[in-house]
Parts: C-alpha cells; sequence; structure tokens
C-alpha cells in the first residue's frame, strides 16, 4: 500500500519580462502542499483535480523522480527518503510521458526493461508473451513500434509497467487521448489489477473513470487535498447528485475540469 503524509514540492521560476526575455526576479510556486492519503491493495484509489492540481508532481514524488521538499511516504514498506532504489523494485509507473523506444518491437521494448528490473531472459520472455496476450498485442509483438496507434503505443507502455509483476502501480491519466475501445481495455486492465491484490492509484479528470473504477478518491485542488472517501461520500459530502457536480463543489471552481 501507499501512505503519504504532508508531502510538499515547492519550484522556483523566474519572472518573465518579454516572450523572450527572463528578469532575475524569482516567485516560488508550491506545487503541492502538504498532501496526505492512503492507497490500499486490492483497491483502486483515484488521485483527482483539474489540470494544474498537483497530481502529476504528486505520481512523480511517489514514483522517485522528485525529492519531496517536506513529508514522507512509505510504499510497501519503503521509504521513499532511504529506500528508493527498494521502492523502485516494487512500483510499476506508467508516467505523464509515455514514450516507447519505436525502433524496437512491443517484445523488445519489454524485454530490455524486464532486464534493467534484474529479471532473468526465461521469466523475462515468459510474463512477456503472458502480457502480449492479455493486451491483445500478438500480431504486433515483433514490429518495430514506430506508425503504432495512440492505443496501441499506450498498450505497450503498460505492458512495460508491468513487466517485472510489481505489487504497487501509479498511472497518470492513463486513457488519455484512446479511442472508445482502448479506453474500455484499460479499465478491463485496471480492474484486472485490483482482482490480483494489486495497489493501484491512477490520476485522472474524467468523472465516468470515477464512477467505472474507484473504490475510493482522493480530491486536489491547487495542491492541497480537499476531500478523501468514496464515491458515494463525494455526493453526501458536497450534497450534490452527481459525482461531477461533487467534484465541482468540492474543488470550488469548474476550471480546468473539462479541459
Amino acid at each position: 500500500m501507499i501512505s503519504a503524509n504532508q508531502l510538499t514540492k515547492k519550484f522556483v521560476t523566474k519572472e518573465r519580462s518579454s516572450a523572450f526575455t527572463l528578469r532575475g526576479k524569482t516567485r516560488e510556486i508550491i506545487a503541492v502542499d502538504r498532501v496526505s492519503f492512503e492507497a490500499e491493495d486490492g483497491k483502486i484509489t483515484g488521485l483527482l483535480g483539474p489540470n494544474g492540481a498537483g497530481k502529476t508532481t504528486t505520481l512523480r514524488m511517489l514514483s522517485t523522480l522528485l525529492t519531496p521538499d517536506s513529508g514522507k511516504a512509505i510504499i510497501d514498506g519503503a521509504d521513499l527518503a532511504t529506500q528508493k532504489v527498494a521502492i523502485r523494485q516494487k512500483l510499476g509507473v506508467l508516467g505523464d510521458a509515455k514514450g516507447i523506444y519505436w525502433r524496437l518491437s512491443p517484445r523488445e521494448n519489454l524485454l530490455y526493461f524486464a532486464k534493467l528490473q534484474g529479471m532473468n531472459r526465461a521469466d523475462a520472455e515468459r510474463r512477456a508473451t503472458q502480457l502480449i496476450d492479455e493486451l491483445g498485442l500478438g500480431a504486433l509483438a515483433d514490429r518495430p513500434t514506430q506508425g503504432f496507434s495512440q492505443g496501441e503505443r499506450m498498450k505497450v507502455a503498460i505492458a512495460r509497467a508491468l513487466i517485472h509483476d510489481p505489487q504497487t502501480v501509479l498511472l497518470d491519466e492513463p486513457t488519455n487521448g484512446l479511442d472508445i475501445m482502448s479506453t474500455r481495455s484499460m479499465r478491463e486492465l485496471i480492474r484486472g489489477l485490483r482482482a490480483q491484490g494489486k495497489c493501484v492509484l491512477f490520476s485522472s479528470h474524467i468523472m465516468q473513470e470515477v464512477s467505472a473504477l474507484c473504490d475510493r478518491v482522493v480530491i486536489i485542488a491547487k495542491g492541497r487535498v480537499v476531500f478523501d472517501g468514496t464515491p458515494p461520500e463525494v455526493l453526501s459530502q458536497s450534497g450534490a447528485s452527481t459525482l461531477e457536480d461533487g467534484f465541482v463543489r468540492l474543488i470550488g471552481s469548474d476550471e480546468g475540469l473539462f479541459a
């Protein structure tokens, strides 16, 4: 499971005096402000919020790509501050940048990342074949990924994240840009991870996904947690009749909701 406690991340930026010139004056932006929540094994937890709310920065900290300025997190018993290597071995991450090596086939992409995870060749080949079959990539498995559709690239990226059979899976907007059928397939895959007892944390601002998938939701607005509970509790706390209306009321604005 994931236990995040008071995670905070700040960035310092320079002000722009024109389209081409940066001033020496700087300002501090608090991207994530004392965020705390838990995501349990065998459940799907949605990390929700409008664009710019701090979802991706939170996921980047949990995946060890960014170091928090303060706060702590425990992932599957490992401390984010002192056990980053152990955490990386336990995590499957589908980040906001989902690029794959386009000169390699799906199978070659998977075997390469399996090797990075320390898997032996036999286990890597067995696991790669399993994921290729589960994701319907059989006809494409040994073709270079250049020219793949968005949905096909996404399938390779999610297979890459799962190659080492991680217990905890972080997914940053996994259905972004997918067509209807690919979105349905992705949702079924996420449900399958829950059925296997995995801890699944995914970010989204699409209420249909929340309703279809989430056991629990954590809503972030302007870097802060404004709600942590179940989808029915969104309705009861906000007094709204739909998740979308409840979301808007809890964040205090509909800005960015449909971006």
